[in-house]
Formats: structure tokens, C-alpha cells, sequence
């Protein structure tokens, strides 16, 4: 991005290409827009269930257990809304991964926004989401290939 800014839009969008969705796109362009942030991050609650039981502990001793439970967080889905002016400062030809970006952003106390998504999303650079989305396809291909 950094070589090429000069012939970029002052909002635009970043995506991965690895991930399977029915995310509105110019909704989440819109909303970083709207935000003024300089980064906005499409949002995805994945729950992760853990198979043991966990504890928890302070100076060797057990203070709490939970049964199985099962963790929701909110990642990154790999679809960022991005303002031309947040990338000045970087130095084109040297890499810049979204992480140091984020980090960056943190640290200079200019958060980036969440665009929060509870639709259909996979990123199937995973195996077994790419499996997941191999038997899911026939199911979900009018909403994946709305318009199409």
C-alpha cells in the first residue's frame, strides 16, 4: 500500500483474500467514514471451547475452576477500512504487517474503530473452516453470490 498511496482514495478498503463472507463492504467503508477513525476493523465473535477443565491459581494454591468452558472473542476478520493519513509516517518498500499498524495506533492513543459483523464469515486459510466452507457452500451460495 505504502508504494502505491499516492493513487489511492482518502478512505478505502483492505481485505484479506482468504476469507469466505456476506459482510456489507460499503457499509463497513461507510461507517469508517462516518467514524473519523483512522482504522476500522471488521469484527467476528468466535467462541472457542475448551475440552479441559480450567483452572485458575495464585501462589500454588487452586481459586477457581470452570468446567469446560467455552471463550467468545472478538477477532479480526481481515476486512479493514483505512484513511490514506493514517499510513503517512511509514516508509514505503519496508514492511508493514495490520498488527504493527494496530499497535501503533494504540500507542499514539488514536484507537482504531470495530465494525462489529454477526453474518456468515470465514477465513478459510484454515483447514478446517476451509472444509467447513466446502460443505456449507450449497447451503449459503445465494447469500454468498447475492447479485451474481
Amino acid at each position: 500500500l505504502l508504494t502505491m498511496l499516492d493513487r489511492l482514495p482518502e478512505h478505502f478498503l483492505v481485505m484479506n483474500g482468504d476469507i469466505l463472507t456476506d459482510l456489507d463492504f460499503g457499509a463497513v467503508l461507510r461507517g469508517h467514514q462516518d467514524d473519523g477513525a483512522p482504522l476500522t476493523i471488521a469484527t467476528y465473535c468466535r467462541k472457542v471451547r475448551i475440552d479441559f477443565g480450567v483452572l485458575t491459581t495464585d501462589s500454588r494454591q487452586v481459586v477457581g475452576f470452570t468446567e469446560k468452558p467455552t471463550l467468545d472473542y472478538r477477532v479480526s476478520m481481515g476486512v479493514y477500512g483505512l484513511s490514506r493519513s493514517t499510513l503517512d509516517g511509514y516508509i514505503p518498500g519496508l514492511p508493514l504487517g495490520f498488527d504493527e499498524l494496530v499497535l501503533d495506533l494504540l500507542r499514539a492513543e488514536t484507537p482504531p474503530a470495530a465494525y462489529e459483523f454477526d453474518g456468515y464469515w470465514l477465513d478459510i486459510g484454515r483447514p478446517d473452516d476451509y472444509d467447513r466452507a466446502n460443505a456449507e457452500f450449497s447451503t449459503y451460495r445465494d447469500l454468498l453470490l447475492k447479485g451474481a
